[in-house]
């Protein structure tokens, strides 16, 4: 049907007789001579249609998005007509015949329109919405990102294997979904919230290294960053450490990010402990791309009899550069931002020549604390010091998404700055009855210079667990897995899980357990953020093909969606009106 696609035509190809299909991106009428921009998925390429041509009439009529079939030859543009912008722009195509393959209505939105187009429009369109240059660029980068991390892992020896999507179900923190089942009525499914089980019994059944491109499921709530349907470069390695995990999953992003955004990939991604991040940057996702770090100013102010800072378990400060001419309005923004987030209050310090302050506060300060701050935070003439104090952990949140508020970029500016965080807790905080909450799934092994405290101070507990951040955006996470009986019984204890709930829950994982478990980690990247920092943008709706609405709905299928009350009665379900 055709002998060249339209936007692979270069000036080689002049003289060349070709038959070019696609859709019309756009028609003109110049003084008798109609020009066609002919679309597919490579490009396009200007077809002339002459008033001599025997297709003339035809192509009279046709309108945008009509699909074609060309006939013609290559010839250089006319001088003065070059389209140096266009990589077809040096030729055109002079068509000797023009078929109509199908007519097409008018488009609800301009296919080439830069302006904003209503989001449920688009996913109501998405067939169209796919036609546009941006979701064509995304979609074949993110092909490309799961070519490159694929090669990667298939380089160190690593077996892909896919695991099931009908399982049972095993909360993993968030709600399954859940697919009942016919043949067993009154019985139900789950849909993976990850491989996680899966793949570690395939550690125990000797698969040395596994890795997948996963599709996983939550029933959570949704966000720019998050969808019902994700999928994540899964990988699991037995005899590994923490060391392993770290170095086979940095070689597979970094080729993928080297592949799309080569030069801006250094060949080693830093690290940060959980601890350290928190303190620096109140986040255990940092975005590094930035300054406006916190400082901990409590020791200067251990002394203070300003009864705001007095007794505070810590005193946090961050320093912004040039802002102390920041107007009043915005600064009470802050303030109120601050206590959104939880804190009492915001204090804010203009720093004038000589090292004056002008703030609200400025007459509870003496010199000795005056000075203090300044030097902490590295504050100098014209800059403002924003202070937040309180619990610890109150205070290293607030500023730091004040920081995020005042500083951070746009996702695709900047460059790529990785970052694993790593020694995140074990556990992160208590629930109603005493007992511990994990802050990862209950497989996830201690730190080994920490075990021995898992009974006497389980809060001071540190993880072998491990996340990859990029600009700001957790991509996913990892752990090395608890493989001994004595230790994973420990963990059930302390998360008040008997032995019959667990074997309940996990049996199936705790019975392969028994014979020859080895040692054990992996990781899991998720794949849609991923490609979303790389395209620049800052919501992973734009890399996906056809993805849901914040509300969780799909405008183009109309789901979630009544099912026949027939189905219903064979699976021995029936709904139950909400009060």
């Amino acid at each position: 049907m055709r002998t060249h696609r339209p936007g692979v035509l270069r000036a080689v190809d002049v003289g060349t007789t070709v038959t070019v299909c696609g859709w019309v991106a756009h028609r003109r009428d110049h003084g008798g001579v109609i020009f066609l921009d002919i679309r597919d998925a490579t490009g396009l390429v200007q077809v002339v249609v002459s008033p001599g041509s025997p297709s003339f009439d035809t192509a009279h009529r046709v309108r945008s998005e009509w699909v074609l079939q060309v006939e013609g030859t290559v010839r250089p543009r006319p001088e003065g007509t070059v389209n140096s912008e266009l990589p077809t722009g040096e030729v055109e195509v002079a068509a000797d015949l023009v078929v109509v393959l199908n007519e097409s209505e008018p488009p609800p939105f301009p296919l080439d329109d830069r302006r904003d187009i209503d989001e449920v429009l688009r996913l109501r369109h998405r067939y169209l919405d796919l036609r546009r240059e941006p979701m064509q660029d995304h979609l074949r980068a993110r092909a490309r990102v799961n070519r490159e991390m694929r090669a990667a892992m298939d380089a160190q020896d690593f077996v892909e294997i896919e695991t099931p999507m009908l399982i049972a179900s095993t909360p993993e923190g968030a709600r399954d979904f859940v697919v009942p089942s016919r043949l067993q009525r009154g019985s139900f499914y789950a849909l993976p919230q990850s491989p996680q089980l899966f793949k570690q019994l395939l550690m125990v059944g000797g698969f040395d290294r596994y890795y997948q491109i996963a599709r996983c499921l939550r029933d959570e709530d949704l966000r720019a960053d998050r969808q019902f349907e994700f999928m994540q470069l899964d990988l699991e390695l037995t005899f590994a450490d923490q060391e392993d995990v770290l170095e086979a999953t940095s070689r597979a992003v970094l080729a993928a990010a080297e592949a799309l955004r080569p030069g801006e990939v250094r060949d080693v991604i830093p690290r940060m402990t959980w601890h350290e991040a928190m303190e620096r940057y109140g986040s255990d996702k940092p975005d590094v791309r930035f300054g406006l770090e916190l400082h901990d100013v409590t020791e200067v102010f251990e002394s203070t009899e300003f009864r705001a800072f007095a007794g505070a378990e810590a005193i946090k400060a961050i320093c912004v550069k040039g802002g102390a001419d920041m107007p009043r309005s915005r600064l009470d923004a802050l303030t109120e931002r601050a206590k959104s987030l939880g804190a009492v209050g915001l204090v804010w310090i203009r720093v004038r020549e000589h090292q004056q302050i002008e703030s609200p506060v400025a007459k509870f300060f003496d010199e000795a604390e005056t000075i203090g701050l300044l030097d902490a935070v590295g504050a100098e003439t014209g800059d403002l010091v924003l202070i937040v104090a309180g619990k610890r952990s109150m205070a290293r949140s607030v500023l730091g998404q004040l920081r995020l508020d005042l500083g951070r970029p746009p996702v695709g500016e900047g460059g790529l700055h990785f970052l694993w965080v790593v020694d995140f807790p074990l556990f992160e905080g208590v629930d109603e009855s005493g007992r511990p909450i994990s802050a990862h799934h209950p497989f996830t092994m201690p730190h080994p210079d920490d075990i021995d405290r898992l009974e006497s101070d389980p809060l001071s507990v540190r993880s072998q667990a491990y996340d990859l951040v990029l600009n700001g955006w957790e991509l996913g996470s990892g752990s090395v897995r608890i493989h001994r009986p004595d230790i994973q019984q420990r963990v059930f204890s302390l998360l008040g899980i008997e032995p019959e709930a667990a074997q309940e829950r996990f049996g199936f994982l705790l019975d392969a357990f028994r014979f020859g478990a080895p040692p054990h980690a992996g990781f899991a990247v998720g794949i849609d953020r991923f490609v979303a920092i790389l395209e620049g943008e800052e919501n992973i709706r734009e890399v996906i093909a056809f993805p849901k609405t914040q509300s969780g709905t799909d405008p183009l299928t109309g789901a979630p969606s009544p099912i026949d009350p027939e189905q219903l009665k064979e699976l021995g379900l029936r709904i139950i009106e909400k009060p």
